[in-house]
């Protein structure tokens, strides 16, 4: 574990995008509709030859306060199945990210939430990962991309998988926790945590590439990856509503201090 990291990059700090903007409002969103101010849906193509499935605003559907995003048969197109993605107009920096998932555990499957700015935005790849994989059991892979170089894969074993999950991670400068259902699974402290803004981003897609990663997908029925809620709240702020993270007394919230 290294130390001294407060600010250690400071060309990265001074970037228009820096994480430590200040002029961010939180936000819960509990999907009474699909708010097109605040997230794009991706839609008519694949992020890679990995991708088995087209991203497809048809695979998109807000019902009874639920954000669906499903894989299904595609009826035409180049790929066999269409996926779903949603991703914020915004970019956001340090604070608390959260959501309330339920997720269709299956092999060669990705159900994620995770934060992303990159080449698409002519940056470098820095990114914070929840990803819900099953390619020999139910597991939660947590990970970080710092400026481009990734590798920091850990996994958590899911148990109770026909059950919501709440899920949030802290972003401060110089480190990293993640929590599942309120209990911590994950904390990196390092010079090599992400600085800069990123976009948020909820999606699931298959693979018949990636099979040592996420297992062979072999299709059965639709998927659905489902959304109660999702909601930022902004470094320095408290609790801004109930199921939030930031309401249990026992969870320390502010930039670190330097250890020595």
């Amino acid at each position: 574990m290294r130390h001294g990291y407060l600010l250690a990059a400071a060309t990265t700090a001074l970037l228009a995008f820096s994480a430590a903007a200040s002029d961010q409002d939180g936000f819960v969103d509990e999907f009474a509709t699909l708010d097109s101010e605040r997230w794009f849906v991706s839609d008519g193509w694949v992020n890679g030859p990995h991708q088995n499935c087209l991203w497809s605003q048809d695979a998109v559907l807000v019902e009874n306060g639920l954000l669906h995003l499903s894989v299904e048969q595609a009826e035409d197109g180049p790929e066999d199945y269409i996926c779903a993605e949603i991703q914020s107009h915004q970019r956001f920096g340090y604070g608390v990210y959260e959501a309330r998932v339920r997720v269709p555990f299956a092999t060669g499957t990705n159900s994620n939430f995770f934060t992303f700015i990159g080449p698409p935005q002519g940056l470098l790849h820095n990114e914070i990962d929840f990803e819900f994989l099953s390619a020999t059991e139910p597991v939660l892979q947590t990970n970080i991309y710092f400026d481009g170089e990734g590798g920091n894969e850990d996994l958590t074993p899911v148990p109770n998988v026909d059950d919501w999950l709440d899920l949030a991670f802290i972003w401060e400068p110089g480190r990293l926790r993640w929590y599942m259902d309120g209990a911590l699974i994950r904390t990196e402290e390092s010079d090599r945590i992400p600085a800069i803004e990123q976009k948020m981003y909820l999606s699931i897609w298959t693979t018949d590439l990636l099979i040592d990663w996420m297992g062979l997908f072999e299709w059965s029925e639709p998927l659905i990856f489902q959304v109660d809620w999702v909601a930022f709240t902004p470094l320095g702020t408290g609790c801004l509503f109930d199921a939030s993270i930031l309401c249990d007394a026992e969870i320390q919230f502010g930039a670190l201090k330097r250890e020595d």
